[in-house]
């Protein structure tokens, strides 16, 4: 099944704040994305209801073994694209922002020959 860009970068955000945090609320979503709670709100229905995220009776939220695939993909791509653009020169918050762009689209065999080539010469 094929999941919606936006959707992988919301699954991204709930894994990064997890580890930035401990624990993820919509409301640290909001505050990371900048988004509005309502957009925020149903985003995280959506997520529920394909099953990619639980949420608690507290509002706490946690991902599914579906979304945390998802999420580790994702979040992989970012950090190796973001180490490659910028051990090519390139500033880390523009190296960040291309990388979010990009690890949507690249496909499981170029993004296999990038992760190689960065393990081999990044380190």
């Amino acid at each position: 099944m094929k999941i919606h860009e936006s959707a992988e970068d919301y699954l991204e955000s709930i894994l990064m704040l997890k580890e930035q945090l401990g624990m993820v609320r919509s409301i640290d979503i909001v505050n990371k994305t900048g988004y509005s709670k309502p957009s925020i709100s149903v985003a995280m229905k959506h997520l529920r209801e394909n099953g990619y995220i639980k949420m608690d009776t507290e509002g706490y939220i946690t991902l599914t073994d579906s979304g945390m695939k998802i999420a580790s993909n994702i979040y992989t791509r970012h950090r190796v694209l973001t180490k490659l653009l910028v051990s090519l020169g390139v500033d880390e918050e523009t190296a960040a922002a291309d990388a979010c762009r990009m690890e949507h689209d690249l496909s499981e065999k170029s993004f296999g020959k990038i992760r190689e080539h960065a393990e081999q010469h990044l380190k």
